[in-house]
């Protein structure tokens, strides 16, 4: 724990990573005009640390480098010193990261970077141990050698600095594209994808393995596009894998963010909130498609986590879980042999245990993660009981465990709002509301659309993040985009026109603020932002997807809701831009390859007019989000519906002989309104064209 005998600028901010470095011996300063003036005042090189609060190397070396006394003195002698949370500030993040990334050929967290008092990086690194261990240089020597270089040798850092500023500013850098987007470059990106698809455990590649959450929307809107059944194989066989390993939390629900080995056992045991956006969406659609329980169960038992651990009271979603507790790394989620026998008695625990791959010797540093490796039917015909005695055994066993867990110490929060993830999360839950029939997912999607729309939004402008009542920091592209998704959503589930015109009122804000306009797509910061080295453009799906290519999804389904070809146009702008990238790396553009399914497919438009409590209204409403349709758009009204101005799609919709109708349009033509659930259901599930 951090003395308080030492107090810094940090302890004015509101972002818990920046007050965790609060009381270090190091004098350090939120990034901002007072620090950056105090370098160029003193001809100080800028000392620049940037991590999160999840990240469990970040404390490493707080404890290690920042809470030391001799080596903040170091730092405080040499440098000016800034901290920034890079949830909180992606705009620096990803400058420096790729500054980073082209002097070491690697990234990470914590990321430490030394700059010129103008903020231009001439050496940088990941995580440097205190003294010189595992084969890297340490802390010390690093800040010794700096320093000496920046007073002794001023010309060689400032032609380092040239040349990395320039190689920012190349790389920074997107021009427009005429090139022709085909069905071709979807069917030569699923190839590509697939061809590194581990057939043994699941997901891509090796260890460590990420959750690909988008590169698995991409395989179901390709199962849905050709009927390919090895990419509908591929996403079940990852799902199920993830699901059943130590990656997810067995008691709990949630993903999380990733495995440390390929099988998905032992995880690094942080859990993002934008992680169990996606993967939550990702079960939702896999439902749909297959209306598998186990899939259902998933992405409920996710959302549920959400709303017990990471909402607050006023609606917003927090960021992440710390991997720590009590100083140790996955210690709350973990269990020993003992601990389980005496909590369930002998008879249940040995069942539980063989399900869960319980162990004396345990799986992780002497404990068991909890894991499935065997099927009910496999354990039920060794232990000689009936498949439904098993599951009562296991559903009281995790009860049990759960209710004791909970008296553990719980591993920090990270309790900011960040409004591009709470978009993530926004779409999730309107979606799973009527999927899934959750009236209590509704109404936390609709206290997550207010609260952002009340409480992070300033004259005109979204804001970034919030907490303890205070927002701040201009929003991002990916703010933007996201939260216009989750509006579209909203409206799309509710009918409530308020949704969709403030997502178009976003947008036009969106494009005055992040368009290109002389060579297309969205920059990362607006116009309103303060100006860095570079302004870059982002294209690339990530552990989040980019704003981009969210900007190209949101605008093509605005231009059929509002009728408005610019949408479209911009959107196919984004695409051509980055086409040739997505051709070469097609598995960093999972989202972006969803819109460009969106735009190469003939979207079915959907007008649904009667009354939202009506039990006729509701039964073609299930029928409408009851089947996988990841190519529609759905405008819906109550009553009769009036001439709109809004939405060209509900003009001249009435209902057929006082009954909810639903219209459905595709490529300029409508169908004829019906009002039976299965008339409809015929009508959205013709097979699409390959």
């Amino acid at each position: 724990m951090n003395s308080t005998s030492h107090t810094n600028s940090l302890i004015n901010e509101t972002s818990p990573y920046l007050l965790q470095h609060a009381h270090n011996p190091v004098d350090w300063y939120p990034w901002g005009a007072e620090a950056l003036d105090k370098a160029r005042a003193e001809d100080k090189p800028i000392l620049l640390s940037i991590g999160y609060s999840a990240c469990h190397w970040c404390h490493v070396m707080e404890h290690e480098s920042f809470e030391n006394e001799e080596l903040a003195a170091l730092m405080n002698e040499h440098f000016v010193n800034i901290k920034v949370d890079r949830e909180e500030r992606p705009d620096l993040d990803h400058i420096y990261m790729n500054a980073v990334q082209m002097m070491t050929g690697q990234g990470g967290w914590p990321m430490t970077v030394f700059l010129t008092p103008e903020g231009v990086p001439f050496f940088g690194g990941t995580y440097f141990p205190p003294e010189d261990r595992y084969q890297m240089p340490g802390f010390r020597r690093v800040l010794i050698s700096m320093a000496e270089s920046y007073r002794a040798r001023p010309d060689d850092i400032a032609q380092t600095a040239q040349a990395m500023r320039q190689e920012l500013a190349r790389t920074s850098v997107s021009s427009g594209s005429n090139e022709v987007i085909a069905k071709s470059l979807l069917d030569s990106a699923y190839t590509n994808i697939a061809r590194n698809y581990d057939n043994r455990n699941g997901g891509f590649g090796g260890a460590p393995k990420f959750p690909p959450a988008m590169a698995l929307e991409f395989f179901l809107r390709t199962h849905h596009r050709t009927g390919n059944a090895d990419a509908l194989s591929m996403v079940q066989e990852t799902c199920r894998k993830m699901a059943e390993g130590g990656l997810y939390d067995q008691l709990g629900g949630g993903f999380h963010r990733y495995s440390t080995d390929a099988r998905w056992l032992v995880p690094h045991f942080e859990k993002m909130l934008y992680d169990n956006a996606l993967l939550s969406r990702l079960y939702l659609h896999l439902y749909q498609l297959t209306h598998e329980d186990f899939a259902r169960r998933i992405a409920e038992e996710t959302l549920d986590y959400v709303l017990r651990e990471m909402t607050d009271k006023a609606g917003g979603f927090y960021s992440s879980q710390d991997a720590d507790s009590e100083g140790h790394e996955g210690k709350f989620f973990v269990w020993s042999a003992e601990e389980i026998s005496e909590a369930l008695g002998e008879s249940d625990a040995d069942m539980f245990s063989a399900y869960y791959d319980v162990s004396q010797v345990g799986n992780f540093e002497g404990s068991n993660i909890l894991h499935v490796t065997r099927s009910l039917d496999e354990l039920a015909a060794q232990f000689e009981v009936p498949v439904e005695e098993l599951s009562a055994v296991l559903e009281r066993g995790r009860e049990r465990l759960f209710t004791i867990r909970e008296t553990r110490v719980k591993p920090g929060r990270d309790e900011k709002v960040l409004t591009a993830w709470n978009g993530l999360m926004l779409v999730s839950f309107a979606e799973a509301a009527v999927i899934l029939g959750r009236d209590d997912y509704l109404a936390a999607a609709i206290a997550n659309a207010d609260f952002v729309l009340g409480s992070m939004r300033s004259r005109g402008l979204l804001l970034r993040t919030w907490k303890d009542g205070a927002a701040k920091l201009n929003g991002y592209l990916e703010d933007y985009s996201c939260f216009i998704d989750g509006l579209i959503a909203l409206f799309e589930v509710t009918g409530n026109i308020r949704w969709l015109d403030e997502a178009r009122t976003l947008s036009r804000t969106m494009v005055e603020e992040f368009w290109d306009d002389q060579d297309g797509g969205f920059f990362f910061t607006g116009k309103s932002h303060e100006t860095l080295i570079v302004r870059f453009k982002d294209y690339l799906d990530n552990a989040t997807p980019s704003g981009n290519s969210v900007a190209a999804d949101v605008f093509f389904r605005l231009s059929h809701l509002l009728g408005d070809e610019a949408y479209a146009r911009k959107a196919v702008t984004i695409l051509r831009s980055s086409s040739q990238t997505i051709a070469r790396y097609p598995s960093a553009f999972g989202r972006a390859l969803g819109a460009m399914d969106f735009y190469l497919s003939a979207p079915k438009e959907i007008a649904l007019i009667g009354d939202p409590a009506a039990a006729d209204t509701l039964a073609l409403k299930r029928t409408i989000w009851g089947a996988y349709l990841p190519n529609k758009v759905v405008a819906f009204n109550q009553g009769e519906a009036p001439e709109s101005d809004l939405i060209p799609l509900l003009r001249d919709r009435l209902q057929v002989d006082g009954r909810a109708t639903a219209y459905v349009c595709e490529n300029y033509a409508c169908r004829a309104p019906v009002t039976n659930p299965s008339d409809l259901l015929a009508q959205l599930t013709v097979a699409p064209n390959p």
